[in-house]
């Protein structure tokens, strides 16, 4: 699942960065080309959903979920130079010394929002309460998610939040809970229709542990935006 993620991502980013570039040196005049560049974007609708689905299953099955939403935090801000570099930045800004931008910020404060959303939400349901009070109480932290989300501007923003706690509240539910998560993900853009793709694969998964590849999200996620907006350069794509 992650590496199916991964390689989603990676089409959807590539044509973000590079083909977009090419489409816009075209001037968006050469109709083959922007054919390919909404394909590979909507090949990359499928990530999202997976990565949620990971998140929750992450958060089911780590030792410690605290440092599992720190390590998130702390990949979301070194990611943001090169997610900034790859997506929002000009090239006379960041020669000029401009390294980040605010108004704009990587999937993985999205996913760390979320996975905050989550957690509280988890100790509401360990607690002895009332019912009535538990959903008062879950809603306040979904609606404070979303709102941080959307300050924040984070990639996704409230919907992806509302998406990472949709996942997780129908977690026992499997096709039920990605089916939810991608309708609330097409309030965001129709391109999303897409993302229904990601129950094949995760329809498929047994429960079982894969190959080891714990880090590999975390560190390929900011290498390739780098490596992305490298080849933009080179080849006179970036901006």
């Amino acid at each position: 699942l992650k590496l199916i993620a991964i390689i989603t991502m990676l089409i959807d980013h590539t044509g973000a960065v590079l083909v977009e570039g090419w489409m816009q040196q075209s001037a968006g005049g050469i109709n083959g080309i922007y054919a390919l560049y909404i394909g590979m974007r909507s090949v990359g609708r499928i990530a999202f959903p997976i990565f949620i689905f990971l998140l929750v299953e992450g958060m089911e099955h780590t030792r410690n979920r605290w440092k599992y939403l720190i390590r998130l935090w702390i990949f979301a801000i070194v990611s943001e130079i090169p997610f900034d570099m790859a997506f929002n930045l000009e090239k006379s800004q960041i020669f000029s010394g401009q390294l980040l931008e605010f108004g704009y910020q990587n999937v993985f404060f999205t996913l760390a929002i979320g996975l905050m959303v989550c957690i509280g939400i988890r100790i509401v349901e360990e607690k002895a309460l009332k019912n009535g009070i538990k959903i008062v109480l879950n809603l306040l932290m979904t609606i404070a998610g979303m709102a941080a989300a959307e300050l924040l501007r984070t990639d996704y923003g409230g919907i992806g939040v509302l998406a990472i706690v949709m996942m997780y509240l129908l977690r026992h539910r499997r096709v039920v809970a990605v089916t939810a998560c991608c309708i609330i993900l097409m309030f965001s853009s129709s391109l999303e229709m897409v993302a229904f793709l990601a129950l094949i694969p995760i329809c498929f998964y047994n429960g079982e542990r894969g190959w080891k590849l714990k880090w590999v999200f975390y560190i390929f996620y900011p290498a390739h935006l780098l490596l992305l907006w490298l080849i933009g350069l080179l080849t006179g794509l970036a901006g």
